[in-house]
């Protein structure tokens, strides 16, 4: 089976510093909170909570950061007004970007991810320009030096859990499930005690587009880079193969 796994680039987002460790951190509080208002404070009967508190281990929030955010949210319910809004554009190339926003502030975000696209020589298209080049897929990474398991055990017990597909990369295992199915299986795993590096539904290029021309790769770097470092921005995928 078949995949395409970007664990260098999840270990390496997870080593830079204690900024952008602060970035995750407000990301995955905004989903917490949208969480908590839409199904309420208990995991047990709140499903996309299960899967944002999942989200949140594994990228090493403290377990009382995770229950403050919870509880800050639950009882603070009424103010929590955060949208989402996506965007979908062009980079360098016709590289294609898809941004997801959680925002209070409509009007402030749409202004920022248009100058992240401008100031790197992209451009923001229309609502579904570029998201038919990507496939929505719950996405499960784990760390081979995390997992004791065999590579044929994990894979029986990720597709008897209802998992999709399973690649073995040099450093990892990925899993991809329907995003319906995504829970059902994330669960599967967490009960065997299986440690996961990401966990989460996310959006996969179907085809990557490479960047030869020194001035797109600045480019498109710049734009990602812009884009990463606002607030409202929670994921931003991209079909560049870095």
């Amino acid at each position: 089976m078949s995949g395409h796994s970007k664990f260098a680039n999840i270990k390496h987002k997870k080593e830079k510093n204690d900024a952008a460790k602060g970035k995750i951190f407000t990301i995955i509080g905004r989903e917490l909170a949208v969480a908590v208002k839409e199904g309420g404070p208990d995991p047990a009967n709140n499903s996309r909570l299960r899967d944002v508190i999942a989200k949140a281990k594994a990228n090493n929030m403290p377990n009382d950061t995770i229950d403050r955010g919870i509880k800050k949210a639950a009882g603070d319910m009424n103010s929590v007004n955060y949208e989402n809004v996506t965007y979908e554009g062009y980079g360098p190339n016709g590289t294609a970007i898809i941004v997801v926003a959680l925002t209070d502030n409509k009007n402030r975000t749409a202004a920022n991810v248009r100058s992240a696209f401008t100031k790197g020589s992209g451009s923001i298209g229309t609502p579904g320009c570029v998201s038919f080049m990507f496939d929505k897929k719950g996405q499960i990474i784990i760390d081979k030096e995390e997992c004791d398991m065999e590579a044929d055990d994990l894979m029986m017990l990720a597709l008897d859990a209802g998992a999709e597909d399973f690649a073995e990369e040099d450093d990892s295992f990925e899993i991809l499930t329907d995003p319906d199915n995504f829970s059902e299986v994330r669960e599967g795993l967490e009960a065997q005690n299986i440690k996961m590096a990401q966990a989460e539904v996310t959006m996969i290029p179907q085809t990557y587009v490479e960047l030869s021309d020194e001035q797109d790769i600045k480019n498109i770097n710049r734009i990602l880079d812009l884009l990463d470092g606002d607030d409202d921005v929670q994921q931003v995928y991209h079909n560049w193969d870095e």
